[in-house]
């Protein structure tokens, strides 16, 4: 993709921004997937769709998902299981083969959006199916859905942030419902970024909350070709029901490698290439530390001190794998995992996960006095690192080589195919709410 890149800066600026450019041009196949995947989801039927006319559901006029009537939260009975007597590094490990394949498939699964269906949509090589995370030095048991539905008896989980925790929430709703039908009570908002379901027989909900940002945002337009970022401030549109959530899942990212103006105590900080405007340009890595601080700083503020506290998860960035061109086939054409020393960490993806990493420890140290604030990182971005064969490619539309080799062909390498490697996440959040319980 080719660009004219006109500089406003000053020399000071202009080195800075030499140093930043080629991170840009590396993001530019993921950025410019970002926008394609926005299509409708395609959810089981179910009665409790009509969700403003239910009689079951209290909603609350300033939110943006109603709520579902939730009695306290009573622990779940104690598990058959063996006391964890020291905590497991989940994030060193390799991937396995494994003949039993996933708990789910795309016939099993009425949650599976569009553009991640990779088997309806044609793909052959399942090959992908067949691997396990294997942790180096502890067990990572298959996911048991009772348990997870146990563990969130009258509770409401809420997934927040971009499409990523889209992806990750939409296999956890595949694997939940193979104990359990997930009822959808609400969908709201351009490709329904705002969702609910309920499950009965727990009294339990997951939604999703689109905040790409986390902090207040205004998203770039086509008369306006950046995003607006206000960092001191969480975006209400979760963070109003901040006192009706009782566990948080926290994944963002891939939108901070988008051109933006960041604003900070109401005046202009800086920018991330914005050609034309005369601001200082930053890059994003501060600024990704910063809105973390602000968002989970804001949720210590406002329920770390009260009795029933809260749960959080940061689940740390995951790296694309576009090989080449994202409009041509073979952009992400592996088949296989990556062995171990095939593939390093490093650079922007390591830089990313080591400031959600960092910030996840400094809350945690303010958190301490309170009783009643559990916080903890997913750590799956190695994992994702060693998963090149787990995206939908060319697959993110059906048969996209039905008439032959297109010159341009649409490929998906930043999310998941469901199910795929993804699946991992959530096996690894289940054993951490063990850990918690």
């Amino acid at each position: 993709m080719k660009m004219g890149i006109t500089n406003p800066f000053k020399d000071q600026s202009l080195s800075l921004t030499k140093k930043l450019l080629p991170w840009t041009l590396y993001v530019l196949p993921p950025i410019a997937m970002l926008c394609l995947y926005f299509k409708p989801i395609s959810f089981t039927p179910s009665s409790a769709t009509e969700f403003p006319h239910s009689r079951l559901i209290t909603i609350t006029s300033h939110s943006s998902l109603p709520f579902l009537s939730v009695p306290p939260t009573s622990p779940p009975p104690k598990e058959k299981e063996k006391a964890y007597e020291k905590p497991c590094d989940y994030s060193n490990g390799k991937w396995v083969h494994d003949k039993k394949g996933p708990l789910y498939n795309d016939t099993t699964c009425g949650t599976i959006k569009y553009g991640r269906n990779c088997i309806t949509h044609g793909r052959s090589d399942t090959g992908y199916l067949y691997w396990r995370w294997k942790p180096r030095r502890c067990n990572l048991p298959r996911f048991e859905s009772p348990t997870f539905l146990q563990i969130i008896r009258n509770k409401h989980v809420a997934f927040i942030g971009d499409s990523m925790a889209r992806n990750q929430l939409e296999s956890l709703l595949c694997m939940i419902a193979t104990a359990s039908t997930p009822n959808l009570v609400y969908q709201k908002g351009e490709d329904n970024k705002f969702s609910r379901w309920h499950f009965p027989s727990h009294n339990a909900s997951i939604s999703l909350y689109w905040s790409p940002f986390l902090v207040q945002g205004v998203e770039k337009s086509e008369t306006k070709p950046y995003n607006e970022l206000y960092l001191d401030h969480i975006d209400e549109k979760w963070g109003r029901d901040i006192d009706q959530m009782d566990l948080i899942v926290l994944s963002f990212g891939h939108w901070f490698l988008l051109s933006a103006v960041y604003y900070e105590n109401d005046s202009v900080l800086g920018c991330h290439y914005c050609p034309g405007l005369n601001h200082t340009e930053i890059g994003f890595y501060d600024v990704l530390r910063k809105a973390l601080r602000t968002t989970l700083n804001s949720i210590i503020d406002k329920r770390g001190t009260k009795g029933n506290g809260i749960d959080v998860i940061v689940t740390t960035f995951t790296p694309h794998h576009f090989e080449g061109d994202w409009d041509k086939a073979g952009a992400c054409p592996k088949i296989r995992p990556y062995r171990n020393k095939e593939k390093k960490l490093e650079g922007m993806d390591a830089e990313m996960r080591k400031v959600e990493i960092e910030e996840v420890e400094n809350a945690k140290a303010k958190a301490s006095e309170f009783g009643r604030f559990r916080l903890k990182a997913l750590d799956v971005t190695k994992l994702a690192l060693l998963r090149p064969d787990g995206h939908p490619g060319p697959y993110m539309n059906p048969f996209p080589f039905a008439n032959g080799v297109q010159e341009h062909v649409q490929n998906d390498c930043v999310h998941w195919c469901l199910p795929g490697p993804i699946d991992s996440w959530n096996e690894i959040f289940l054993e951490m709410m063990k850990m918690w319980e």
